[in-house]
């Protein structure tokens, strides 16, 4: 118990593929990667790489506070055959503005690379300044921000990549702001509609029908209630590991009737939706 299942990670990535997604982060918070182990993190990675890298770009989260770990990591990564790393800003212990390049400065010579930006969970924006400054180089694939579609903007306006990391903004990003995408959560519940959402032309209806569910994804810290949608809709075992815990009953029956009002034949999985009960989940927090 605890342990991967590969089983339904594999029909996962294949639903995903089949909808059209372009690419998967392997290891990214949706992932939990920040739960993973080093080598629980490679061997996914090379997983992916090994049964859908003909299909999908692999993106790997190599990323870390810590820039020895973000070296190694990233190293590994590569090896095992991954597209490109997503590298996150030193969190928690967070550092200076120069610090900051010279972290990613460490990473960016191993091959493409997408900085991730998302000051909510790292405590520190990372400013303008220090992605022109690694624009210079010609492994910088882009930019997941995070920090708002007027950034978004204003890259893409200097001819930098980017992709939204917001689904709620996401829509707006695409088509009023230059994102070339989004790099999304919601897409793990409804690979094809988010697909639709951002490449087949402004649709402010379908927005608005799905941003009930995007609220409902993110009203505790992702990925609490995408793990817990994925197991009413039977996709996934109903297992978390700590510090996470399923939303309480309330929440769950607020996702049968988002499932409902969107149309199940547009979710994952083909089992009917279900509430289930408290003592169906099971909480992991010692070593397996």
């Amino acid at each position: 118990m605890g342990r991967f299942d590969l089983e339904a990670y594999d029909l996962l990535v294949n639903t995903q593929i089949a909808n059209g997604a372009e690419g998967v982060v392997v290891g990214g918070t949706t992932g939990e990667g920040q739960l993973m182990s080093w080598d629980e993190h490679i061997m996914l990675i090379g997983h992916t790489v090994n049964c859908f890298g003909s299909s999908i770009k692999v993106i790997g989260n190599t990323g870390s506070n810590s820039t020895r770990e973000a070296i190694h990591a990233t190293e590994q990564g590569f090896a095992v055959g991954m597209h490109a790393a997503l590298q996150i800003n030193p969190y928690y212990g967070k550092t200076s503005v120069e610090g900051m390049v010279s972290h990613f400065d460490s990473v960016l010579p191993m091959g493409p690379t997408i900085i991730y930006n998302v000051p909510g969970r790292t405590g520190q924006d990372i400013p303008p300044r220090v992605i022109h400054t690694l624009a210079q180089s010609p492994n910088l694939a882009g930019v997941k921000e995070c920090a708002g579609n007027d950034r978004v903007e204003q890259y893409t306006d200097e001819g930098i990549v980017v992709w939204s990391g917001n689904d709620d903004q996401c829509h707006e990003a695409r088509w009023n702001h230059g994102a070339t995408g989004v790099v999304s959560v919601t897409s793990n519940l409804l690979p094809g509609l988010m697909r639709k959402l951002m490449f087949e032309g402004k649709n402010t209806e379908l927005n608005s029908k799905l941003l009930p569910l995007i609220n409902w994804l993110f009203q505790e810290p992702n990925p609490i209630a995408l793990n817990t949608a994925l197991a009413q809709l039977g996709v996934v075992r109903p297992v978390f590991r700590l510090p996470y815990v399923p939303l309480p009953s309330a929440q769950r029956l607020e996702f049968v009737d988002l499932v409902e009002k969107i149309g199940r034949e547009n979710f994952v999985g083909e089992k009917d939706v279900q509430v289930l009960d408290d003592d169906d989940f099971i909480l992991i927090g010692r070593p397996y």
